[in-house]
């Protein structure tokens, strides 16, 4: 669709309120960036993995900083997020800095929905979580999301130094789910050409330098254009409302535990396949961009391209669950271009678990 023809149309965009830093040595900044939001006494979040940064995010802070907790966790446990939110308040922190992937920052904004404490995000990873307003807790195998501008993080520090050692595979999982961000958005009900336009850039950024990590994840441009295109994606994913696909993947995640970034690796290319007939406009766009004979097919070659796993059965899940999974990605009315239909819900797993190529 191109802009002139999107102009014609009627659309409402409203731009979320946030401080980006961008660019390799940002991270120098963090002091700087931590007296202009006002605070004094910040709590550092990290995974246990990522102790060590966690430790380092603390001494740069020094008198500012309040102390570390490292209990994040994937798909932000109830117990978890209370466990952060006591130590919070026990140590008298007045702002979270979350150094690390999506479950940091979801920790982060699970401590600031309850408290309105603000957040400074320093992605490591392509989440694109650090640019919405939306959170999510997972309590009895079910995630629950929202929407909340309390969660939004007042400023985000993009350094692609952060993400050199980020493993490659993780690194290209991490992509495509940032890929997945910009797709929805092309076909969101609330989408407009404004988002439309940064979600087809960030599609370009993410599946031009993704090739170029895989083949040298030491190169710092093509960790910059990642970096860029997770930044559009998480724009794209907190301006407009998702669909099927994100609907699938909270739902594999949340209660049958599957890893987040490889789930949504799967799920795209057959969630796009679905809804292909009913968002022409967004198909085109995705087929362009990639350079493919079809969007879901571009995109689940792209991943096989770049060793990503391409089945729910490489993520460990098993078929005799699927019944179950397209059960619960049903239930609550949500939006989608195309209706859900259980069939279709199911036949669309079916081909996921196996890792079928979409037609």
């Amino acid at each position: 669709m191109s802009l002139q023809r999107a102009m014609l149309q009627n659309f409402v965009y409203d731009a979320l309120p946030s401080r980006v830093v961008f660019g390799a040595g940002s991270l120098d900044k963090l002091l700087d960036e931590i007296r202009k939001l006002d605070v004094h006494r910040a709590l550092v979040l990290c995974t246990p993995e990522q102790r060590a940064m966690g430790a380092d995010i603390a001494a740069r802070l020094g008198a500012h900083s309040a102390g570390v907790f490292d209990g994040g966790a994937m798909h932000v446990p109830v117990e978890t997020a209370a466990a952060a939110r006591d130590k919070a308040q026990r140590l008298g922190a007045d702002c979270c800095v979350a150094i690390g992937g999506g479950s940091t920052t979801g920790l982060a904004k699970a401590i600031a929905l309850t408290s309105g404490l603000p957040i400074l995000a320093i992605p490591t990873t392509y989440a694109g979580s650090e640019m919405t307003p939306i959170w999510g807790l997972t309590e009895g195998g079910m995630k629950r999301t929202g929407r909340d501008s309390r969660v939004l993080p007042k400023t985000v520090i993009y350094d692609p130094v952060l993400t050199l050692s980020l493993p490659v595979a993780t690194s290209v999982t991490s992509g495509i789910n940032a890929i997945a961000h910009c797709v929805e958005a092309l076909y969101a009900r609330d989408a407009n050409p404004i988002i439309s336009l940064i979600a087809e850039e960030g599609i370009r950024a993410l599946a031009g330098s993704l090739p170029m990590i895989v083949k040298r994840p030491s190169n710092l441009e093509a960790r910059s254009n990642a970096l860029y295109g997770a930044w559009l994606g998480g724009v794209s994913l907190g301006a407009v409302g998702m669909a099927l696909h994100h609907k699938l993947c909270h739902t594999l995640g949340g209660t049958f535990n599957l890893p987040h970034a490889e789930t949504h690796t799967v799920i795209l290319p057959h969630a796009v396949a679905y809804n292909a007939s009913a968002a022409p406009e967004a198909m085109e766009i995705i087929t362009r961009v990639l350079g493919a004979r079809s969007a879901a097919e571009g995109l689940y070659d792209l991943a096989a391209s770049l060793g990503a796993p391409v089945s729910l059965q490489m993520l460990g899940m098993a078929r005799d669950e699927l019944d179950r999974a397209a059960d619960l990605a049903v239930q609550n009315a949500y939006y989608n271009p195309r209706p859900i239909t259980r069939d279709g819900i199911r036949n669309l797993l079916e081909d996921s678990f196996h890792g079928r190529r979409p037609r």
